[in-house]
């Protein structure tokens, strides 16, 4: 399984949208670095799902579906989607400053090259955010 960190502006596409819709078609991705990390995953491999702009916090875990495929928002075949579904609202929210602050979490991408909207990221850093989100 590989894990993966994806970004989203809340106003154009929410978790909770994801979470009202059940699945949900990632698309919209014109940075070929991110096109080429939405070609690489993997059926079930879990994406942290991060609200940039607007909160900037992970908010939950989405799961993927369906493999990539032509991206409906274009008929330039060099772009592609992806189909989520959603897996589960993280118990509390992860913040940007949160993961700066983190020493565990210094090479992740969000970091690093923060307008990457699609990232792998290890499973030593997936579980580091879910503990964080676990803590009261």
């Amino acid at each position: 399984m590989n894990y993966w960190l994806i970004k989203s502006e809340p106003d154009a596409y929410s978790f909770e949208q994801l979470e009202q819709e059940n699945t949900g078609i990632w698309d919209g991705v014109r940075s070929y670095q991110a096109r080429n990390n939405l070609k690489l995953m993997q059926k079930d491999d879990l994406c942290l799902f991060y609200h940039s702009n607007i909160g900037k916090e992970i908010v939950g875990i989405a799961q993927v579906c369906r493999l990539y495929f032509q991206d409906p928002t274009t008929t330039d075949e060099r772009w592609v989607a992806i189909e989520l579904k959603k897996h589960s609202r993280l118990e509390q929210k992860v913040t940007l400053q949160q993961i700066k602050n983190d020493p565990m979490l210094q090479n992740l991408a969000l970091v690093k090259q923060s307008r990457l909207s699609v990232m792998p990221i290890n499973k030593n850093e997936f579980d580091r955010i879910l503990m964080l989100a676990n803590q009261k």
